[in-house]
């Protein structure tokens, strides 16, 4: 059985930062990308960050590009998202995901109905 569990959140000021991770097992990823998604209230989930296993891929929404890192750590199995200078409006609750999409497709239209692998989410809340 798959289990993504992602840890780090919390609440924190603007300019702020933090670390979140999500811890993989149930199966071998090594052909998988893992990545991070959000979904703020009333907001759709949107896409955030991804990184090939390997690490040598990944890919950012622009509004996070220059303030989170997506590194992964194969050896534990697990994806970090560093997030520095934060803004109220990184305020949503932070899904972990494993799929074998490139990370250069997370941001596609369909990813979210097609990918099978989701973590339980953890809430980050910056405050002005």
């Amino acid at each position: 059985q798959v289990q993504l569990v992602e840890s780090g959140g919390g609440l924190v000021q603007a300019g702020g930062s933090l670390r979140l991770s999500c811890a993989a097992s149930g199966r071998t990823f090594s052909n998988y990308a893992m990545g991070w998604f959000r979904q703020a209230p009333g907001k759709e989930r949107e896409f955030v960050a991804a990184i090939s296993w390997s690490g040598g891929t990944t890919n950012y929404r622009e509004s996070v590009q220059g303030r989170f890192t997506c590194s992964i750590n194969k050896a534990k199995n697990t994806v970090y998202l560093q997030m520095a200078s934060l803004k109220p409006e990184d305020t949503a609750v932070y899904y972990c995901a494993a799929d074998p999409l490139s990370p250069i497709y997370w941001s596609r239209y369909d990813f979210i109905a097609r990918s099978d692998y989701w973590g339980q989410g953890t809430q980050v809340t910056v405050s002005s």
